[in-house]
């Protein structure tokens, strides 16, 4: 059977934010910007809920009908980062900072340090996130989600870029069609974040 796909609105915002704070609660990248389980659980939601209202504003978030699992996506014009980052965009990350978590400089280093590493010069579909539910994990939703998207960069000839946290998420990526671009990020003492770029197949291509 299908996964039934929606793309969420106003009405959604608390459920996708509560989704995405459990699914990221483990992940290395979250982990490294809120160091500390009992300061994660209490502070994370806040980032999360930023990330979910400038896609709400500015993409789409796609959910999945059972609100189980959502992706967020930006479209990115040729020459534009993808993530705030030109035209003082270092403006904007400090103001994520204060509003998030003003004692936190990470907050607005992980903003400024995946900006650097943002490809520019085509226009793209931007994975910025995609949280699966604890207990749904495994299921296909996130390729699911994922596959619905990319179906449509490849009837458009339309390129998607994302960064991967973990070497099992390459791992998952690389079967869609994504390859590593550059070199992995290093985060100042934490783990590698790796951005991958994955150009439209032709018609007929193999899956």
């Amino acid at each position: 059977m299908g996964v039934a796909i929606r793309t969420a609105g106003g009405d959604d915002r608390e459920l996708v934010v509560r989704l995405l704070d459990e699914a990221f609660q483990d992940d290395p990248v979250s982990s490294w910007v809120f160091p500390g389980a009992e300061y994660r659980r209490v502070t994370h939601h806040r980032l999360m809920a930023a990330f979910t209202d400038a896609t709400l504003a500015d993409g789409r978030v796609d959910l999945v009908e059972d609100g189980s699992a959502c992706a967020l996506w930006m479209s990115v014009p040729a020459g534009d980062p993808g993530h705030g980052g030109a035209d003082g965009g270092d403006d904007e990350f400090a103001a994520l900072r204060h509003a998030v978590d003003p004692d936190n400089e990470r907050v607005e280093m992980i903003g400024r340090l995946t900006a650097g590493i943002h490809p520019q010069g085509r226009a793209h579909e931007y994975l910025w996130m995609i949280g699966v539910a604890p207990g749904r994990q495994g299921e296909g939703l996130g390729t699911a989600l994922i596959g619905s998207v990319l179906d449509r960069c490849d009837r458009e000839g339309r390129a998607a870029y994302l960064e991967a946290s973990s070497e099992r998420s390459v791992r998952l990526y690389r079967r869609l069609g994504f390859e590593l671009t550059g070199e992995p990020l290093r985060l100042p003492g934490g783990p590698l974040m790796y951005p991958m770029w994955r150009e439209p197949r032709a018609a007929g291509a193999q899956a």
